[in-house]
């Protein structure tokens, strides 16, 4: 009940700020908007209703929950642009703080490509690789604090690679595209991992179907990243390059 409130929160939240933009004839995509209602919906499928109960007794269910929650839900919150979004619509008084925070030391530090990276893929190979997912199993409060922090490193890295809010901090792209190489790498050497060695109290049949779930339901969500840094990194050089070509011309 208190999960549903929280997604229907974040879907109210979203959509009066993006209402406040528009009485102001100020433009937003409709697309980012979208992209947040598949977000939390993707989230939601993670934590709520029959993928979230089957999730608790079956390790492949629980790797598609890992999918939808740490990695295709968190991209799609991204590209939503919400801090962005926060930004324009809030009163300028309440704004303030927000722009301080985003540009601030700390954060620039927690949303480092390499950190974000090693909260990420390092919270799942602590979690697989040691008795901590057993222990999720018997115990709600460690259960539940997992999903928070799967949900929040993945939120941390989609944004440290390809986030378009503000970001003083961010590396250029080309300290970016190699921690994503390294980050996918990972990530698909643990879902070998689990698939030829089961965590705790994970049975050798599931593990299989788990790990490639986890392999082949990543994958294309990591191709995703890989293509909309790629399209931020080189889009804007190719379009350069080509008004150059046409300037020359005339």
């Amino acid at each position: 009940m208190v999960i549903t409130l929280l997604l229907a929160v974040a879907l109210a939240g979203y959509t009066v700020g993006l209402l406040r933009l528009w009485r102001r004839g100020v433009p937003w995509p409709v697309g980012r908007f979208l992209s947040w209602v598949m977000g939390v919906a993707a989230v939601g499928a993670a934590l709520v209703g029959p993928a979230a109960d089957a999730a608790h007794h079956d390790f492949a269910a629980h790797m598609a929950a890992h999918v939808l929650l740490g990695m295709l839900g968190p991209l799609l919150l991204v590209l939503a642009a919400p801090a962005t979004l926060a930004l324009r619509a809030l009163p300028t008084r309440a704004a303030r703080p927000l722009g301080r925070l985003l540009g601030s030391t700390p954060m620039g530090v927690l949303a480092h490509p390499v950190t974000a990276a090693v909260l990420n893929v390092g919270g799942l190979w602590l979690l697989y690789r040691s008795d901590l997912y057993a222990l999720t199993l018997v115990h709600p409060g460690a259960h539940l604090l997992v999903h928070f922090h799967v949900l929040a490193a993945g939120y941390l890295f989609s944004y440290a690679i390809v986030g378009p809010d503000p970001a003083l901090h961010r590396p250029g792209p080309p300290t970016r595209a190699v921690v994503l190489v390294l980050a996918v790498a990972a990530h698909n050497v643990l879902a070998k991992t689990v698939y030829a060695f089961p965590p705790t109290g994970v049975p050798v049949d599931q593990a299989r179907e788990g790990g490639l779930v986890m392999y082949y339901a990543g994958a294309p969500v990591e191709i995703a990243l890989i293509v909309v840094l790629c399209h931020r990194w080189l889009g804007p050089a190719a379009r350069s390059r080509a008004a150059g070509r046409v300037m020359a011309r005339g």
